[in-house]
């Protein structure tokens, strides 16, 4: 059924390399879909090269179709937070340049509250020493990336965990995932 039969919603994020985002989200129960694509940028329908070359303004990101009876918005976002590293400045672990930095790119008001809310009680929890740098945006045009980027990981599943553990990706979230656990403060 098309998304607005059902009132399926949007939740669009930027978490580094999409290759990465795209399995968490798909893990869950009452997510749609979850396609790789590039936002936030001017130039209309940019292929994989441009946006990899850090010109065009777009951001690597995630566009999740939801069942929002199913699954809620918080629940998305604390899947977002728990995969990417929010401390870090200009892209994700090895991936380095503004098409690689994280966001929430926001669809309406409602999204917008619960995303700051959710990242001032991240700020306060003491998870993290450094500040946040994830931002958040309004949502504006998402472009698909091309078909050998959509679950990738399926495609290519050991390249695509080659690149996980080599990114320094897998050894933040599983340090992150334990440190959650204990409810202490990561080491510095």
């Amino acid at each position: 059924m098309p998304f607005t039969e059902k009132k399926y919603r949007k939740a669009t994020f930027g978490g580094g390399c999409f290759w990465c985002m795209q399995p968490p989200f798909e893990k869950v129960p009452g997510v749609i879909s979850v396609a790789a694509g590039y936002t936030g940028g001017g130039k209309p329908h940019p292929s994989y090269e441009e946006v990899s070359g850090g010109l065009t303004g777009h951001i690597e990101a995630v566009d999740i179709t939801y069942d929002p009876a199913r699954v809620s918005y918080e629940g998305l976002l604390e899947i977002f937070w728990a995969n990417i590293d929010p401390t870090q400045a200009g892209g994700q672990f090895n991936d380095i340049g503004p098409q690689y930095q994280t966001a929430i790119f926001i669809h309406d008001d409602e999204q917008k509250r619960l995303a700051s809310l959710s990242m001032k009680q991240l700020e306060i929890s003491g998870l993290y020493k450094a500040p946040l740098q994830t931002r958040i945006l309004p949502a504006g045009e998402f472009y698909a990336a091309e078909d050998y980027h959509q679950q990738y990981y399926k495609k290519n599943p050991a390249h695509y965990n080659m690149y996980k553990t080599a990114s320094g990706r897998e050894a933040h979230i599983c340090r992150m995932s334990r440190q959650r656990k204990k409810g202490r403060q990561p080491p510095a």
